[in-house]
């Protein structure tokens, strides 16, 4: 029995070292030339970032990137502003803005507890048409708090969140442009 875990360990030790070996032929543990790399580790670092041939644990773990950051500002999109403010009555479970996603938790009126609505919002396209968005509505009614009915439906709440998201975000675009628009002025003699 020991005779057979020896094997698996040198037969494992062999394919490695194969393996590194054919790295070695690929490019993977070229040797590097001194007099083309700066002596700064710092330096060194930069270069090789911007060769591509690193990577920052920074960027990974989400921590400072020093000036080379995706910022995704949910602010600019007139539909996700538009969303967030039909829906500020409701509290949200999520709010996704790469997922382009919004879910509300379940809310029910005062004194209604036996029924509730949850609604879903998912942003198929940044502009402001009415299929860019797909509002979805769970209706929950409860019998007992153990006993409850989810279901979706499509009605006048549907149609009419839809109507009030896409008017506002228009408003939005209108305020946008308005504050952007800067009128060409002709110079004139004297001016």
């Amino acid at each position: 029995m020991i005779k057979i875990n020896s094997y698996k360990i040198i037969a494992v030790c062999v394919v490695s070292l194969m393996f590194l070996n054919s790295c070695a032929k690929e490019g993977f543990f070229k040797p590097g030339d001194a007099r083309k790399n700066p002596p700064d580790p710092r330096e060194r670092v930069k270069k090789n970032l911007e060769e591509g041939k690193g990577f920052r644990i920074d960027n990974v773990i989400g921590g400072n990137t020093r000036g080379a950051t995706n910022f995704e500002f949910a602010s600019s999109n007139e539909l996700w502003r538009a969303s967030l403010d039909v829906l500020d009555f409701m509290p949200l479970t999520s709010a996704n803005y790469s997922g382009g996603i919004i879910i509300t938790d379940w809310y029910s009126e005062k004194g209604n507890a036996e029924e509730s609505i949850k609604i879903t919002i998912k942003f198929l396209s940044n502009q402001i048409r009415s299929d860019a968005i797909n509002v979805d509505v769970f209706y929950k009614k409860c019998i007992s708090l153990n006993n409850c009915q989810i279901s979706k439906q499509e009605g006048q709440l549907k149609k009419e969140l839809t109507k009030q998201i896409l008017a506002k975000a228009s408003v939005y675009q209108k305020q946008k442009k308005d504050k952007n628009f800067k009128p060409y002025r002709m110079s004139t003699p004297g001016d």
